[in-house]
């Protein structure tokens, strides 16, 4: 695998060998000077005596800035600082909360407990919420946890909730989205320079668009409503330089597994995993969110991607809001500094039951699959399913496993009916997906990318075989304990439904 790592610390240097991953490893010498100070006996000889000294003027060669990051500097700039740096605890102002149906009860409940009874939120034009994760099902209290944000939205004036009544037809409420991580990007919640948090894991997804994004907990999320305000510690900051052209087989799913399966699921605990390069530049909006989606999957805090012209023309058309981007500074501190030739990789899974458990798709070759989802906020957006129909098209065959295929969002929904593939002689992705034997696009949602309950469509029931675009392989993430979960991107998985077998994509793409 082509990458090299640099790694910087104030005081060990170490050097290692991964021979087996092809990578070399070497220190580079830290920005940081660390003097210590030692207690030492002390003489009462005087030997020089120092005459009384002028008046003198200040330098004129002015201070030395220090170098913040891009997170340093959002952090900084949202707790009303000049500098902040790795390890400082601050309160910092929230400019967006979102929270879910799922965890959406327990923070309000949090925030009346602590607060009162009849308190009143810090912005309600501040907090989005977004019913997603259990919302297709008979479950009583599933839908009982979407009718208690209904009713704190509508005592707290929540500007932006966007409800779902109609279970039987998504279509018939047109407030309902979807996703939230996907949904708070179409909504034009997501802005350069923004702290954003959410009561979701995954949160980290809006770091595409150069902002601060995190999860956090109930206890936290009822603080935050009441005040706008949280308590952060500063987290380090870890570079990943990805450079070249990506191979038209590649896609953004493959180069974060690449990175967790280097780095693993504890490699970025509590650090910003910051991403540029040549190939990150070239990535569309939608890629880049798949990339920042799964730093949580490394342990990292935040993921954060440079905003450029494909980003502010993304967030322009959807938002009115103003907003002020940021930049790592040139002199800025990183603790570790990857760099990868993505011309160079090849398509890799994530074999159960972990997400850093990282293998070529053509070394599983010998692995029978039993069905094939494609969805969720790493999975489930537009491009995801052009890449699974351009797949289809070009292969001509029909699918041997059951496939499965659950829209990010109402939006994402529609594009499947209505967008024509690229390639495709104006076909949809629908028209593609039922020439090949798929099954009909299902209602957005989170569907089964966490299990849900027993009737959620496409769970896993029974101890079944499972290639999918999601994002987590623990077992029982998607259902049965015993099930096994392979984690691809779209053009794997649409590859493997054609084989039956987990399948590198180049067998239909080249």
């Amino acid at each position: 695998m082509a990458s090299s790592v640099i790694s910087s610390s104030p005081l060990v240097c170490k050097s290692s060998s991964k021979k087996d991953l092809g990578i070399s490893s070497f220190n580079k010498s830290s920005q940081i000077s660390i003097h210590r100070c030692q207690k030492k006996s002390i003489s009462r000889k005087i030997v020089s005596v120092m005459a009384p000294q002028k008046d003198r003027s200040p330098s004129t060669t002015g201070s030395v800035k220090t170098g913040m990051t891009m997170t340093e500097k959002i952090l900084a700039r949202a707790s009303e600082k000049s500098l902040v740096v790795p390890g400082d605890n601050i309160w910092v102002n929230v400019d967006v909360l979102m929270t879910h149906d799922v965890c959406g009860p327990g923070a309000f409940g949090i925030f009346q407990r602590e607060f009162g009874q009849k308190a009143k939120v810090w912005d309600p034009e501040k907090i989005v919420v977004i019913p997603d994760h259990y919302i297709f099902t008979a479950d009583k209290r599933a839908n009982r946890n979407v009718d208690i944000m209904r009713e704190h939205c509508r005592e707290q004036n929540i500007k932006y909730f966007y409800d779902i009544t109609d279970l039987g037809d998504f279509r018939a409420n047109p407030d309902y989205k979807g996703v939230c991580h996907v949904a708070l990007a179409q909504e034009g919640h997501c802005r350069p320079g923004e702290v954003l948090l959410g009561t979701d894991s995954h949160t980290c997804t809006a770091g595409a668009f150069g902002q601060f994004a995190t999860g956090i907990g109930n206890t936290d999320a009822g603080f935050v409503l009441g005040t706008g305000k949280i308590l952060l510690k500063v987290p380090p900051t870890m570079r990943f330089v990805l450079d070249g052209e990506m191979p038209s087989y590649l896609q953004a799913k493959d180069l974060i597994l690449q990175i967790i399966g280097e780095i693993s699921v504890a490699g970025a605990t509590y650090k910003t995993m910051e991403f540029s390069g040549t190939t990150v530049e070239s990535l569309s909006m939608e890629e880049r969110m798949t990339l920042c989606n799964m730093v949580v999957e490394a342990g990292g805090k935040n993921g954060v991607i440079p905003p450029d012209a494909t980003t502010l023309n993304y967030v322009e058309n959807r938002t009115s809001v103003p907003f002020e981007p940021v930049y790592s500074d040139g002199n800025a501190s990183f603790v570790a500094d990857y760099r990868f030739d993505v011309s160079k990789l090849e398509p890799v899974v994530a074999k159960p039951h972990s997400p850093d458990n990282r293998a070529l798709a053509r070394d599983c070759k010998d692995v029978k699959i039993d069905r094939v989802y494609i969805g969720s906020c790493t999975g489930g957006k537009t491009e995801d399913f052009m890449a699974a129909a351009k797949l289809f098209h070009a292969a001509g065959r029909k699918v041997k496993v059951p496939t499965f295929l659950v829209p990010a969002t109402q939006k994402v929904w529609m594009d499947v009916y209505a967008l024509p593939v690229p390639g495709s002689g104006g076909k949809t992705c629908a028209q593609i997906f039922e020439e090949a034997g798929c099954d009909t696009p299902t209602s957005p949602s989170c569907g089964a990318c966490l299990g849900g309950p027993a009737d959620t469509y496409a769970r896993l029931n029974e101890p079944q075989v499972c290639v999918s675009t999601t994002n987590r392989n623990f077992p029982g993430r998607m259902g049965h304990k015993e099930g096994q979960i392979y984690l691809a991107s779209p053009y794997t998985a649409a590859a493997s439904a054609l084989t039956g077998h987990v399948s590198d994509p180049r067998e239909f793409l080249q």
